[in-house]
């Protein structure tokens, strides 16, 4: 129940301005989001990739329905790509893109140019980019974007979301790509998605046994110990090897059990969001742990 109001809470713009007023409120951003310019991000990413991890670099917003503010995402991309490049990392650092923050709900085209920009300012950067997967209705438009950038920008990835009814379909026909598996973060209905953290938990592992089967390369997007351990188990059973698919973390989140992977070898990379519009980011983030909704509020407490 807590979940779903935070996630009905995400999209509220009086919620926005209530939270956003909130003194402590900035403090507790500042445990999930690297900051608010590229070169916040791009500290962020050193120090992470200092420490044996790699990034994804998000920069916040979505659902934009502005032309300008489209250009204005594509353009931040760019840039913070362009200061990566000197620092030779490679495909250590990374960025994810959502589609709606570059145009998608104004003009699928408009979309698919400011993300070609995007993914070829990566490649000269020598990595690649990952789409996000928002809520339900935007998945085939979504995948249709994928597969027209994949003609020119193969590596590119994408993001599946467990909990939809779908998505066991999807990893089958995208298996031999670069997919994140995600549980899904927005508030579904259930005739689409399941609602139970049960059955999404099952729908999880029914997904990343399809992708793990797969000549692709699986981004298992979990915090949870028991999912690592079955993504080892099926490793095992497939033969892959620990550079053969990857974990993925929000920053600010696990960060022991972020480095004790590291450590032993597997390749974590951590979503590492930057910029001002942190609200929507930050409410989903507080839906998908207790654990966070209870840092929220003994920061409250303690204003």
């Amino acid at each position: 129940m807590l979940g779903s109001l935070l996630l009905a809470a995400s999209r509220n713009a009086l919620a926005r301005r209530v939270v956003s007023g909130l003194p402590p409120t900035r403090r507790v951003v500042d445990r999930f989001v690297a900051g608010e310019s590229a070169s916040d991000a791009v500290a962020t990413v050193e120090r992470l990739a200092a420490s044996g991890l790699t990034v994804t670099i998000d920069h916040l917003g979505e659902e934009i329905r502005d032309a300008e503010a489209a250009a204005l995402t594509a353009k931040a991309y760019v840039t913070v790509l362009d200061a990566l490049a000197p620092l030779g990392l490679g495909r250590r650092a990374e960025v994810s893109v959502k589609l709606s923050a570059v145009g998608q709900a104004l003009d699928e085209t408009m979309a698919l140019e400011h993300a070609r920009r995007i993914c070829a300012a990566a490649q000269d950067c020598g990595t690649t980019v990952t789409l996000d997967m928002e809520d339900h209705t935007t998945v085939d438009s979504t995948l249709s974007i994928l597969r027209a950038l994949r003609a020119d920008f193969p590596d590119t990835g994408v993001a599946i979301q467990a909990y939809l009814f779908r998505s066991e379909e999807d990893c089958r026909d995208l298996a031999g790509s670069r997919v994140r598996l995600v549980k899904g973060a927005y508030r579904e209905p259930a005739s689409v998605a399941h609602q139970s953290k049960t059955d999404v938990d099952r729908a999880y592992v029914r997904c990343l046994r399809i992708l793990m089967a797969g000549t692709g390369y699986p981004m298992v997007g979990t915090h949870d110990d028991r999912l690592i351990a079955i993504t080892e188990m099926l490793a095992d059973r497939y033969g892959r090897g620990q550079d053969s698919y990857e974990y993925q973390m929000l920053y600010g989140i696990r960060t022991d059990k972020q480095e004790a992977l590291a450590g032993a070898g597997a390749t974590v990379r951590v979503y590492v969001p930057y910029g001002d519009d942190w609200y929507g980011y930050f409410m989903r983030r507080l839906a998908e742990r207790p654990a966070n909704v209870a840092f929220f509020l003994r920061s409250l407490r303690g204003k």
